[in-house]
């Protein structure tokens, strides 16, 4: 049997899905998050979750965004690195947390400090975000997407 492509079926349901994702991306802008750290959380997510086909989509977004990649190669180790500022710690510790969902005193925790970075509407439209790669991570990892591998 092959395995159903849920962007393909049920095809009303993946267009809110967009949607949705369109909706997050124009509050995140209009909440003044920036681009490159929205990036930073959609490549670390799915790095967590393993979805290379979402990896092939927002690593590319990430650079495009002004992410180098340096800071992409090192993105998995980036408790380790002075490198990433408050504000990105803070959105990266969020999105492993929200996306672990494992330990509710380091959800807590995380909130915590991001609300100490980011004002209601931006920690709002940052968890949406995270939400939302969730998601598209879930139905291609589903639907086993696979990337293009150019040389």
């Amino acid at each position: 049997m092959a395995v159903p492509q849920l962007d393909r079926m049920h095809r009303e349901v993946y267009k809110q899905l967009v949607r949705s994702a369109v909706a997050s991306r124009e509050a995140s802008s209009e909440a003044g998050l920036d681009e490159g750290l929205l990036e930073l959380v959609n490549v670390r997510v799915s790095q967590i979750n393993g979805c290379a086909a979402c990896l092939a989509t927002h690593v590319p977004a990430a650079r495009e965004a002004g992410v180098s990649q340096r800071r992409l190669d090192l993105l998995p180790a980036w408790r380790e690195l002075d490198a990433f500022g408050e504000r990105e710690r803070a959105a990266l510790r969020l999105a492993e947390t929200l996306t672990r969902l494992d330990d509710v005193d380091e959800r807590a925790a995380a909130v915590t400090a991001a609300s100490e970075q980011f004002d209601d509407e931006q920690l709002a439209a940052l968890e949406w975000a995270i939400v939302l790669i969730n998601s598209f991570n879930r139905v291609s990892i589903a639907s086993h997407h696979q990337p293009r591998l150019e040389d």
